[in-house]
């Protein structure tokens, strides 16, 4: 045998059992970065980077196309996809589930550049509280109360907005809100709230 050959053997087979190594490791790796993923996450990855509209079901038994452009703490900021004067603002916690392309889905579990805009901590009661501040009106989408509720879409101008809930002053949408207009007040609980429509020109908080 000679030695030298001996020796290329050994070095190929330590590279191969390295490479393997190296593989195994970064699978591994791959799999818990991918399992520490949350939902905000995803649609951080969608943001401004999806090929096509996305589909959100929501907690009000309703389906949007939207595109989506922001992603604060706990939801996004998203013009629908048939009309982008439109502008969603959705919980997180209201979206059942999201249809998007195969390349999308991917691109969306993709590692996310390390960013910390201040945009990104602004939670859904304070961009309604801008809302309110503004006297913007809006329309509401409300989920369904039990299994026989149907939804309801409830349009008005934000009068406050509490620690889990807003109170809405009822009127006609795109009307100002005037006492004479205001067909009743309305309580409702955040978790209830499925979706905040604002038109642009309306002064629809920065994200």
């Amino acid at each position: 045998m000679r030695w030298e050959r001996f020796f290329d053997d050994l070095e190929d087979q330590l590279a191969a059992e390295w490479e393997a190594e190296r593989a195994a490791l970064e699978s591994e790796a791959e799999r818990l970065r991918v399992a520490r993923l949350d939902l905000r996450s995803r649609l951080a990855g969608l943001a401004g980077e999806a090929e096509g509209p996305v589909a959100l079901e929501l907690l009000d038994g309703f389906v949007r196309d939207v595109r989506i452009s922001a992603v604060g703490a706990d939801w996004i900021a998203a013009p629908e996809a048939a009309d982008a004067r439109r502008m969603l603002l959705v919980p997180i916690g209201a979206i059942r589930g999201i249809q998007v392309g195969h390349g999308d889905l991917l691109r969306s579990a993709r590692p996310a550049e390390t960013r910390d805009r201040l945009a990104e901590r602004v939670t859904f009661a304070l961009a309604l509280r801008d809302l309110s501040r503004r006297r913007v009106g809006v329309a509401v989408g409300v989920a369904a109360a039990g299994e026989a509720g149907a939804a309801r879409t409830l349009t008005g101008t934000i009068d406050r907005v509490g620690a889990d809930h807003l109170d809405l002053a009822m009127h006609d949408a795109g009307a100002p809100r005037r006492a004479a207009d205001v067909r009743g007040y309305r309580m409702l609980p955040l978790a209830g709230v499925a979706w905040v429509r604002v038109d642009a020109g309306a002064g629809a908080p920065v994200v």
